[in-house]
């Protein structure tokens, strides 16, 4: 892809609904090394009754990062109306965002000192399947796109996998759309790193996406790469929507959201291609520790991507200070010690 088509610099965070937040963030720091809250804030999100059934939510949101690299996990605990767990244990083939792609160096040892089994993917890369403290279900796979080095053998996010109803519709958005254009595999059959997940014997369509890490975005170098895993159930007659009767905010995993160059180019190209935005912040959100744009739309299943511009990031926020990227006239990533100042708000458990 040209680089003036490259618009978006990585998986900025995917949103979590929890019972209670700072339990989550407890349980992220602990063990998976995401330590560092660039904000915690609550706040009403007005914006979004569109996908809250008309009520404005109240929540408290933290945004937990690992400072070794990749993407964020935002744990979102609504306040009110208090959020609705799922009726059923999702399960890989159901409709949405099924698990969380958790990167690390080493997963053969990573899942050892957790006593995990591990498999073996169509990459031949080894996997390791486990859940958080509210049984959302996270995959650890390895990456090799690192911003500073981990003793604890965990990054951030990577990705997710996301269960799809037609695999040429999902493509059509993720990868020709949004640029994810390396197709690592396209299988289908059953699969054996899928027995941790009690579907080994069912048949799935697999596709894996991957955007190595871009060379524009002011965190671009944070973010590192992008895998996002297609998969499309084949033989299961019961296949759920994972968000099916209830709304944004409600638990479990509520958005994908990627980190955007330009958002009004992004947005011409996607309504070009039939997803326009459904959520617009239009010039700028003000939540206080954060600032920027921010828009959603609907995949070909309904499952809610987002996409951030950020303006202002909070690095001591007691002092008043903050990553101003509005006045910045290019797309080139950070200095690296200025990224790195994020991490002085490290919390140490």
């Amino acid at each position: 892809m040209a680089k003036s088509e490259n618009l978006i610099s990585g998986i900025q965070q995917v949103g979590i609904g929890v019972p209670d937040a700072g339990e989550s963030f407890e349980w992220y720091n602990k063990n998976l090394g995401l330590d560092v809250p660039v904000f915690d804030d609550i706040a009403d999100a007005k914006l979004m009754v569109r996908y809250t059934d008309g009520n404005i939510r109240r929540r408290r949101a933290i945004l937990a990062v690992n400072m070794a690299g990749g993407g964020g996990a935002e744990i979102w605990e609504s306040k009110n109306p208090l959020p609705i767990a799922c009726a059923f244990e999702p399960k890989m083939g159901d409709l949405g965002i099924f698990a969380l792609k958790i990167k690390s160096q080493d997963v053969m040892t990573l899942s050892k000192s957790k006593s995990l089994p591990t498999f073996r993917t169509p990459e031949n890369k080894p996997t390791a399947w486990l859940k958080d403290n509210y049984d959302n279900q996270l995959q650890l796979v390895e990456d090799d796109s690192w911003f500073m080095n981990s003793s604890a053998n965990t990054g951030g996010v990577l990705g997710v996998v996301l269960g799809v109803s037609d695999m040429d519709k999902a493509l059509k958005l993720y990868k020709d759309v949004l640029g994810l254009e390396s197709i690592v595999y396209d299988k289908t059959g059953s699969f054996d790193d899928f027995s941790g997940l009690n579907a080994d014997s069912k048949q799935f369509r697999r596709v894996l996406l991957r955007k190595s890490q871009s060379a524009e975005g002011a965190f671009s170098r944070l973010f590192g790469n992008i895998e996002l895993e297609l998969v499309q159930a084949l033989d299961i007659s019961d296949r759920k929507t994972i968000m099916e009767g209830r709304s944004w905010g409600d638990l479990g995993f509520i958005h994908l959201c990627f980190d955007a160059l330009n958002m009004d180019k992004l947005g011409d190209k996607l309504l070009a291609n039939g997803f326009p935005f459904v959520v617009d912040s239009a010039n700028s959100f003000d939540m206080g520790d954060t600032a920027g744009r921010f828009t959603y739309i609907e995949d070909p299943d309904g499952t809610l991507i987002e996409f951030v511009e950020t303006h202002k990031v909070p690095i001591l926020k007691k002092i008043g200070w903050y990553i101003n990227l509005k006045k910045r006239k290019t797309q080139n990533p950070l200095p690296n010690w200025m990224v790195k100042t994020l991490g002085w708000g490290r919390v140490k458990l």
